[in-house]
């Protein structure tokens, strides 16, 4: 089987280390140090297991039925492999098979849920996310930082006809979210110039900052003011506004996130009606945690 990522990159193996900068960021990974270690003796690793999670991952990524092919060209593993691997997520129930396609199956909530719902900090802030749903009439989630993505870890739904739902589990670009911008402002000033240099700036709408130099004086202006907006950047038609969670202890949990349809508000009537609620639900949360 073919020892590389789906970007063409070896895995590394034994004394094949490649050393990359520390960046800071929350992550479920450890960055590794200057000297390249990430805190894992190389021939501890199972790369086997590495190649099986990237093939989870590949459904994410593209679409939710995949082919044999499909899959090993987004992984890069062989044929071979990525049958191997397809045929041991059916036989364990993670996956099914309809002729040639693939597709995975709920029991895959398993791997992260029992984490997620393992974390105290978001139990205890659940009454207060539902309640400022109510409050706003509008969706609320809560994200956690992984790398240069946000993960949303609770959210409550506001029944509309026109809303914004996130699920749990569900990852987007920190750069083009108000949650991923507080968390990335929150990150070290001796870690942002290679956070931001190695940051993915993708455009996704004709709205989005691309520009590293922008993108930083957004930062500092978040990290200024303790909360961010971010109108129609990531998807048109969507405003969402976002403020970090602390523990009064000062440790950064994350992140909780209004977001409204753009056709139902402005970002001026955001930051003057929903953000103080937010605030306020933070506060309250930040006072919970620590309990």
């Amino acid at each position: 089987m073919d020892d590389r990522t789906k970007d063409g990159r070896k895995i590394p193996a034994q004394d094949d280390h490649e050393q990359q900068p520390t960046t800071g960021l929350m992550t479920a990974a450890p960055d590794r140090d200057e000297g390249g270690n990430d805190g894992v003796n190389p021939r501890d690793y199972v790369s086997s297991l590495a190649r099986g999670l990237d093939v989870l991952r590949a459904f994410n990524r593209t679409r939710r039925k995949m082919t044999l092919s499909e899959v090993a060209g987004e992984t890069g593993n062989t044929r071979a492999g990525a049958r191997r691997i397809l045929l041991t997520l059916v036989r364990e129930g993670y996956a099914v098979a309809d002729g040639k396609l693939f597709d995975l199956t709920p029991q895959v909530l398993e791997l992260g849920y029992s984490v997620l719902s393992s974390k105290g900090v978001w139990d205890i802030a659940r009454p207060f996310i539902d309640h400022l749903s109510e409050e706003t009439r509008e969706s609320v989630s809560a994200a956690v930082l992984d790398k240069f993505d946000v993960v949303y870890v609770s959210g409550a739904q506001y029944h509309r006809i026109l809303s914004i739902g996130i699920t749990v589990g569900a990852r987007f670009p920190a750069a083009t979210t108000a949650t991923g911008r507080v968390l990335l402002a929150a990150q070290p000033l001796e870690t942002w110039a290679a956070m931001i240099r190695d940051l993915p700036l993708l455009k996704q709408t004709d709205r989005t900052v691309t520009d590293p130099g922008e993108f930083r004086r957004i930062l500092e202006d978040v990290r200024e003011k303790g909360w961010c907006l971010v109108d129609q950047e990531l998807e048109i038609g969507l405003t969402s506004i976002a403020v970090p969670v602390y523990s009064r202890t000062g440790t950064l949990a994350g992140a909780i996130n209004v977001g409204v349809p753009s056709v139902r508000t402005s970002p001026e009537t955001m930051v003057e009606t929903v953000l103080p609620k937010l605030q306020e639900t933070v506060a309250n949360i930040s006072r919970a945690i620590t309990r």
